[in-house]
């Protein structure tokens, strides 16, 4: 009786896995007979019904590009970054989406720091934070190597080799963190008009001096604060790489 229920519950677990493996093969398909309107929609079904992944998101992304919708593609592939940012494929297709819009790099205010967060985010957090603790055990075994060895080219090995173990589980450690909060913060989002007028107040400009700036299609912000009431709806104020805020209307955007 007790095989008999197991049987029945494990048939019951694989049939969702199941249609979502025909989804996807269905989309595949789909994908090749340039069929993309239907193949995004079985996509779409598969993220509902079974669960995203950075995978799917970055078939997502494609569908979108062979669609000719850019925004959208950028959009995905940036998701599919989020869950795992070793992705390559994501990122190699983000970026030449980036440079088919001729959008502006946007990962910071400066060449390094668009350097380091581009480095550090090829890893996932919890990539760096194996590293982080194999690296430590090693400095640990080259500060017992220091401490105990007589041997005096072990020592000064176990010495200089555990001083930059030691700063490079710092690093991996600071990495994790970056990498998770950047995950999982939720504040980063996309500008999905072509083109939209920020205001200096939490309502649409109602003359020049209102006006902030304006951001082209496609572009990430970073979300900072957040006002909503019934006669002007839901307004965000968002900062840009370069730091400059402004609001804008909550419609405006879609959450990363």
């Amino acid at each position: 009786m007790k095989q008999a229920v197991i049987t029945i519950v494990l048939i019951m677990l694989a049939i969702p896995m199941l249609a979502g493996n025909a989804n996807i093969d269905r989309a595949n398909q789909a994908y090749k007979q340039e069929l993309y309107n239907e193949a995004l929609k079985l996509y779409l079904q598969e993220a509902e019904q079974t669960g995203v992944s950075s995978a799917l998101y970055c078939n997502i992304g494609d569908t979108y590009y062979r669609l000719k919708d850019n925004v959208h593609a950028v959009l995905f592939y940036e998701r599919a970054l989020v869950l795992d940012p070793s992705n390559s494929d994501a990122r190699f297709n983000l970026d030449f989406v980036r440079g088919k819009m001729q959008l502006p790099d946007d990962a910071g205010d400066s060449w390094f720091s668009n350097w380091v967060d581009q480095t550090v985010s090829h890893l996932s957090s919890n990539t760096w934070a194996i590293i982080a603790i194999v690296t430590f055990l090693l400095f640990l075994a080259g500060l017992a190597a220091y401490l105990f060895m007589d041997n005096v080219l072990m020592r000064k090995v176990g010495f200089f080799g555990g001083a930059l173990l030691l700063v490079a589980s710092l690093l991996a450690n600071a990495a994790a963190f970056h990498v998770h909060d950047k995950a999982t913060s939720g504040n980063a989002a996309i500008i999905m008009p072509e083109s939209v007028t920020l205001g200096t107040a939490p309502r649409a400009p109602r003359d020049k001096k209102e006006e902030a700036f304006e951001l082209r299609q496609g572009t990430r912000v970073e979300i900072v604060d957040s006002i909503a009431d019934k006669a002007n709806g839901k307004w965000l104020q968002v900062s840009t790489a370069g730091g400059h805020k402004a609001w804008l209307n909550a419609k405006d955007v879609e959450v990363i």
